[in-house]
């Protein structure tokens, strides 16, 4: 049985996807077999981890509409033990094509089911927003991860985040808990990063995480060169950082 772990928070910009990559790629480092899936239609997961979203034949938008098998939409990288459920700009269509399809929120966990044996963790990086993917991922997820940048609105959409995981716990997924909330883009030099941290822990009655990811240029690079930061800069601030997460995720 896998833990299955959705990254999100509807806001942008916060690192979601930037921890989605280098939290599984740190996990298939240690040594376990993970699968990502790309649930945004940026396809910036697909990307980040060395495959060229605009030529994959089977993507997350071909497996919703049926269109092709869990297995045939699957697609190794080229870093051991990772594999990843593609997407790319055809899945920004698909909220209006499930509109008439029962059981829509809980499409890609039917098919989650016939993989999900063959992997110690998925890790599901949802969109920025709060629509049907994302609530199929939360449908589809045991636990939610919540990166929150460290900045003055950090706070700003958690209540709406918050109330919207309440609303799956109580209608489709009961058994969803939320993992816990990562700081990202921590700037130890300022009195605002701390403030954040201080602000959100005296405000959220959820678990926190107790590794920071900094902010640092070799982890913002990275993706643009379509390699994880483990990989990129094995040495860098930013993947000790995720390979600490991962210690962390792990041993939850």
């Amino acid at each position: 049985m896998s833990k299955i772990i959705a990254v999100a928070n509807q806001k942008g910009g916060v690192g979601k996807t930037t921890t989605a990559i280098n939290l599984a790629a740190c996990l298939a480092e240690a040594g376990k077999k993970v699968l990502v899936i790309d649930l945004d239609p940026q396809g910036n997961t697909t990307s980040g981890l060395g495959l060229n979203k605009d030529e994959m034949e089977n993507t997350v938008y071909e497996l919703i509409l049926g269109d092709a098998s869990i297995k045939q939409c699957i697609h190794e990288t080229e870093i051991e033990n990772l594999s990843v459920l593609p997407s790319n700009a055809d899945l920004a269509g698909a909220e209006i094509e499930l509109l008439d399809v029962e059981d829509k929120e809980y499409i890609l966990k039917k098919e989650i089911d016939y993989v999900e044996d063959d992997y110690s963790f998925i890790i599901i990086d949802c969109p920025p927003s709060l629509n049907m993917l994302t609530v199929n991922a939360m449908t589809t997820a045991k636990s939610i991860l919540v990166p929150i940048q460290c900045e003055y609105y950090a706070l700003e959409g958690l209540g709406q985040l918050m109330h919207t995981i309440n609303l799956v716990q109580d209608r489709l997924n009961p058994d969803l808990t939320i993992e816990g909330i990562v700081f990202t883009m921590y700037d130890m030099r300022t009195n605002l990063s701390m403030q954040v941290v201080d602000n959100v822990k005296a405000n959220v009655d959820v678990r926190i995480y107790d590794t920071v990811i900094p902010r640092n240029i070799r982890l913002a690079e990275a993706p643009s060169h379509g390699m994880p930061i483990n990989i990129y800069d094995p040495k860098s601030a930013g993947a000790e950082s995720y390979r600490q997460l991962a210690k962390e995720v792990m041993n939850r």
